[in-house]
């Protein structure tokens, strides 16, 4: 098997979960896919950071990362799976809000200004939230390259009328949940 069909195998198995939920975009669900129960798995977030990388790999960027808390383990993952392949790439976190100690940082991790960058994100039902974090690195100074999330859910029209390159590496069809 391939790390594509690994992956979508360990997303079917472990992280599409029944039940009813409100998603953060306020919508209700019957159902609903928890890629955390992935991307912070031992087994399946190796995975996550070599299927992203290979989803991305003809865009040029050289650090990735997105809003906290959804993006932080895929951009994890992908720095690491990027170092096993020779390859140097830095992960950064996007606060929800400006912090207001410290260095007040909104952007955490190496500088993003004048760097060309990745913005990703778990899954994705409107687009929200990668959004906020495309428009917190831009202020940054940052240069997007494009935008990737795991699992689809909707929001890719909504993030191409930005004219942003978007990729998802499935779609709720491939989870059998549409």
């Amino acid at each position: 098997m391939t790390d594509r069909e690994d992956l979508l195998n360990a997303i079917k198995s472990k992280a599409v979960v029944q039940g009813d939920f409100v998603l953060s975009s306020g919508r209700r669900a019957s159902w609903y896919v928890d890629l955390r129960r992935i991307t912070l798995d031992g087994a399946s977030a190796p995975l996550v950071g070599r299927v992203m990388l290979d989803l991305t790999a003809d865009l040029d960027y050289d650090a990735v990362g997105g809003l906290t808390l959804g993006a932080d383990p895929v951009a994890t993952a992908m720095l690491h799976a990027a170092a096993a392949r020779g390859r140097l790439l830095d992960a950064f976190v996007v606060r929800k809000a400006d912090k207001v100690h410290g260095l007040q940082r909104r952007i955490e991790g190496p500088d993003v200004a004048g760097r060309r960058v990745l913005a990703v994100e778990d899954t994705s039902t409107t687009g929200g939230s990668v959004l906020t974090a495309v428009e917190a690195l831009r202020a940054a100074g940052a240069e997007i390259a494009g935008v990737a999330t795991i699992v689809e859910r909707g929001a890719a029209d909504r993030i191409r009328s930005e004219g942003l390159d978007y990729r998802s590496a499935f779609t709720l069809e491939d989870l059998g949940v549409a």
